[in-house]
């Protein structure tokens, strides 16, 4: 009788043991499982909120929605991450080979892809707007989004030409834009400080022989900068070139003759908030020649380009005025050489490779908000005021 309790107690610890085994292993199995969908999808797992914003005046328009999801796990920029470019940008290849955004840019732990079938495991997904209204790409609303993947709508053209977006409302987390206040700022150009401050190198002045030029190829007589060309030219000759009078300047030939002028009309074709492109930091800057300049308010070129370097259409009552202040300064010499001296200090820095711009998301990603929709995006990109 003893020995069958014996036995009896031994079988009931052997099930207690077997039994403690199974819950343990099952424990292991689900906390490596959580771990591994921690480290793949950070924001599966937090604790969240979900807070609706109203906007008002700045630095969005009263009309913008942000809706901003509070996150409690922080992203670890030691983490890899993953970028998919879902199409290319105007049919551009962008570079992603080997360890694109190290090798060229020193950003580490960013990966650039462009594989649909990388869309489970992408951290961000970009889209270019252009495709996307113009309908020869199409957003992957057909399959399952995972969860704490963002989207990313990118457009470096000024709001005329970015199409009607309200069909993209409560779509994307994050902008990337020439605008300051985009989510990711990717300007056409940028100043860099000299590292040998030194004399300037004097451009050579008696090599200038034409008071103001212009490059332009899509001329529509109702842009502002059309009509303000129009007025100058009435008072004083504009030299110009381009596509539209069927005199186009090929790559080698834009910046020596530019070169000769003494004024550049870097008008842009948008008069929007931070809309400053390569008219300015290429043709203008690069070539010698001073900027007249026309698009983004005054306050916008202050903030981005050199002091007392640049001439802007709106600090004159009149195109009259404008023209005199021009014919007069080209003969002051000296007054001339100052819109030149910031090259003693600074360099401008081209940013046109798309490889770049892909990479800028993994060194900002931290700094981003850890979710938000653009609720609104329509009325974000046509927000005109700072």
């Amino acid at each position: 009788m003893e020995s069958d309790n014996t036995k009896k107690t031994a079988r009931t610890l052997m099930k207690r043991c077997l039994l403690l085994s199974f819950l343990c292993i099952l424990s292991l199995c689900i906390f490596i499982g959580w771990s591994r969908n921690l480290r793949l999808n950070p924001l599966a797992f937090t604790s969240s909120t979900n807070v609706t914003v109203m906007l008002q005046d700045h630095p969005f328009s009263s009309r913008t929605n942000v809706t901003v999801l509070l996150q409690d796990h922080p992203f670890s920029s030691s983490r890899n991450m993953t970028i998919l470019l879902w199409h290319y940008p105007f049919g551009e290849s962008v570079s992603m080979n080997g360890d694109a955004c190290w090798d060229m840019y020193h950003i580490p732990h960013c990966r650039l892809v462009d594989q649909h079938s990388m869309f489970s495991s992408a951290d961000v997904v970009v889209f270019h707007n252009r495709e996307l209204i113009e309908g020869t790409q199409k957003l992957p609303t057909d399959q399952p989004r995972p969860r704490g993947q963002r989207w990313a709508w990118l457009s470096l053209e000024a709001p005329p030409h970015n199409g009607n977006l309200d069909p993209f409302a409560n779509i994307f987390n994050i902008t990337i834009s020439y605008r300051r206040d985009a989510d990711i700022t990717v300007p056409y150009g940028e100043l860099l400080p000299k590292e040998d401050e030194g004399r300037l190198v004097e451009d050579n002045l008696q090599e200038k022989t034409t008071l103001i030029c212009w490059v332009v190829s899509n001329y529509k007589s109702h842009h502002k900068r059309s009509q303000v060309y129009s007025q100058l030219n009435a008072i004083v000759p504009v030299k110009v070139y381009g596509r539209w009078i069927q005199t186009p300047l090929d790559s080698s030939a834009l910046l020596p003759t530019i070169s000769h002028c003494y004024f550049y009309l870097a008008f842009e074709n948008s008069v929007s908030k931070d809309y400053i492109t390569e008219k300015l930091w290429y043709n203008a800057y690069e070539s010698g020649a001073v900027p007249v300049v026309l698009g983004a308010p005054l306050s916008d070129y202050k903030a981005v380009a050199p002091p007392h370097s640049f001439i802007h259409v709106d600090e004159f009552a009149s195109v009259r005025e404008l023209a005199n202040y021009l014919q007069e300064l080209a003969k002051d010499k000296k007054r001339y050489a100052e819109y030149l001296t910031w090259k003693q200090h600074w360099k401008v820095k081209q940013n046109r490779d798309w490889t770049e711009r892909l990479c800028k998301i993994c060194a900002e990603f931290d700094s981003l908000p850890q979710y938000k929709v653009y609720s609104d995006l329509e009325a974000w990109d046509k927000t005109t005021s700072a």
